[in-house]
């Protein structure tokens, strides 16, 4: 994964930056003009969509509470 959450923005597992990172919205502003790829193992691909599908989860629930607030 790249550091794009270092950059005030949350990289996600899919690739696409959500916050204010690097000002274009996705990939990494940190290697200079050179451009690096590197093809994710099973287990890191496994780890990232876990870690995101948490987050996806902890958001749901965020959601359900503020409706909940809202009807009273």
């Amino acid at each position: 994964m790249c550091c794009g959450a270092g950059h005030g923005g949350r990289m996600h597992a899919h690739g696409h930056q959500h916050g204010s990172g690097s000002g274009h919205g996705r990939g990494c502003c940190c290697h200079g003009s050179a451009f690096h790829r590197r093809v994710l193992t099973r287990q890191e691909e496994l780890a990232q969509l876990e870690a995101y599908l948490k987050d996806l989860q902890e958001e749901i629930k965020t959601v359900e509470e503020r409706i909940k607030g809202l009807k009273g």
